[in-house]
């Protein structure tokens, strides 16, 4: 039917999940008559989806992440920021150099911070813009009893950010700014309090593509 599917397989044990996985990107080009070609990672991203999981849409630690094709980073944050260090990374499933600007409703994204559970006291958010497109990190509370994900954009495409507890939205340095830039990276410190924390990409429709997290502060 004019289709070509290109799979290239994983090395070592993940060579078969690899081959499954183009099947299933094989029949999906069947159906709908159109060019596909599959590139398999050496391994799930960040810890999150396997590589199944990602090519047919699947979410790493529950939050969308699957797979990604990263841009890479031009600066670092500081090596002595205080407290604990939680890494998060963001990226956009799907696009390249090439693509960029608002992102339509629909689009996949993704958020993924690593480690998921701290220590009440300071804690450093490294933010790594991965994605192609400009991202953020505001870090929200969580009502007792919700989670990550449930909140309702608004028109805009953001969700309320009422009683947020910071940000790290510039590129290349702490704190609010414009928004991390392809490439770039943010940061921010801030003094949590035990309980339950919703780490989100609050640009229009970044929320509903799934950059959103929960991050549990023990005490």
């Amino acid at each position: 039917m004019g289709c070509n599917v290109e799979d290239v397989e994983q090395h070592g044990t993940a060579a078969r999940v690899a081959r499954l996985a183009g099947a299933v990107a094989a029949t999906g080009a069947l159906l709908t008559g159109c060019t596909t070609t599959t590139v398999m990672g050496p391994g799930p991203m960040n810890g999150g989806s396997t590589a199944v999981g990602g090519m047919m849409g699947g979410t790493g630690n529950g939050n969308g992440a699957g797979r990604a094709m990263f841009a890479p980073l031009t600066c670092a944050a500081p090596t002595d920021l205080p407290g604990q260090r939680v890494t998060v990374t963001l990226a956009d499933m799907g696009m390249s150099h090439t693509m960029g600007g608002t992102a339509p409703m629909g689009a996949r994204m993704s958020l993924t911070a690593e480690p998921a559970t701290v220590s009440s006291g300071q804690v450093s958010f490294v933010v790594d813009n991965r994605g192609w497109r400009t991202h953020e990190l505001v870090v929200l509370p969580l009502a007792a009893g919700a989670g990550a994900g449930e909140r309702v954009p608004g028109p805009d495409g953001k969700v309320d950010e009422s009683g947020s507890l910071g940000e790290a939205s510039s590129s290349c340095a702490a704190g609010a700014g414009e928004g991390i830039d392809s490439g770039a990276v943010g940061w921010v410190t801030l003094t949590l309090a035990p309980g339950h924390y919703e780490l989100v990409c609050n640009l229009t429709n970044h929320y509903a593509g799934g950059m959103r997290q929960e991050l549990v502060v023990t005490g």
